[in-house]
């Protein structure tokens, strides 16, 4: 039915609209195939390779074609988008692949450095590269007033070439140049989401013991860090300035004497204070060198000191 569905779509398409640019996908695990099924949804031909050939298998029955290796998919088409399993995954994918005259997506979770090395090793292969950094989950992708989008970065020619296809499944952002910032990016920001959640852990652990319905808890919770969630623009002006007492309303020598409260609360409910001491024992450091009218934003400047530097 779906490739019933998929081949009427593109039959019926207005005569005077060219067919939309095609592409191939290689990874189909559950981000791969949902980015598939949000292209073919919109009349994208589409070739695909995953290295269980069910999985592929899967979304050729529903319009998309199923090529028998990665080098023959690669061959399909001028775009070329991955999604696998890590850095070395897409080396071993497009280790037999004519990649000559290709435009290479690199939508795999990687590090900064392995983006930077990716996209040198592809430009050395004769292909342009981007970089992306995926910021959504699968039951985000197509949906557009879920707010997904993808960091993109490497060859801004290659993005705006690209854009409108890019744009199909999840929003796009842009954010530079350099190989390595879509993934950095994805990195920062996902670092601050398990921040959150280490946060949240903690505090659901203090009343776990209670007669308190977690339940309850949870919207305060939530509105609590919505409400908290702007600080991090006074943050960013600090470190633009380099003025961290301008606007603070609770300095770091404030938070710093409140610190044992949190402490005490969590031995007396029996609770491990495990993700708030290092953050805690950052702030008393940053005080030992600093003002105690600045703000939060000095540990920014020890996280980034190096051993014997």
């Amino acid at each position: 039915m779906h490739r019933v569905a998929a081949s009427l779509n593109r039959m019926t398409q207005h005569p005077d609209h060219p067919e939309k640019p095609s592409l191939t996908l290689l990874g189909l695990g559950a981000m791969g195939s949902a980015l598939a099924r949000t292209w073919l949804a919109a009349g994208h031909p589409l070739t695909v390779w995953n290295r269980s050939p069910a999985r592929a298998a899967t979304i050729a029955a529903e319009g998309a074609r199923a090529a028998g290796s990665a080098a023959e998919a690669v061959a399909a088409n001028s775009l070329v988008i991955t999604c696998l399993l890590d850095d070395e995954s897409v080396g071993d994918a497009l280790a037999g692949a004519d990649l000559a005259g290709k435009d290479l997506v690199n939508l795999t979770t990687s590090t900064p450095a392995q983006a930077r090395a990716r996209g040198a090793w592809a430009r050395e292969r004769g292909a342009r590269y981007l970089d992306g950094g995926i910021m959504a989950v699968p039951p985000m992708i197509g949906v557009p007033e879920a707010g997904g989008y993808v960091f993109y970065s490497g060859s801004r020619e290659l993005f705006e070439r690209h854009r409108e296809t890019l744009a199909v499944p999840v929003g796009t952002t842009y954010v530079g140049e350099d190989a390595g910032f879509a993934a950095l990016h994805d990195v920062a920001l996902l670092s601050a989401m398990y921040g959150m959640f280490a946060g949240a852990a903690h505090a659901f652990a203090l009343i776990r013991e209670e007669d308190i319905d977690p339940a309850s808890l949870a919207p305060l919770l939530a509105d609590w860090l919505v409400a908290m969630a702007p600080s991090v623009h006074q943050t960013a002006d600090h470190l633009k300035s380099g003025d961290y007492t301008k606007g603070v309303v609770s300095n770091l020598g404030m938070q710093v004497a409140g610190t044992p409260t949190f402490l005490d609360t969590a031995e007396q409910q029996g609770v491990s204070p495990e993700l708030l001491v290092p953050y805690f024992a950052l702030m008393r450091r940053r005080l030992a060198e600093s003002s105690a009218e600045e703000s939060l934003t000095g540990v920014v400047d020890l996280l980034r000191r190096r051993p014997n530097h």
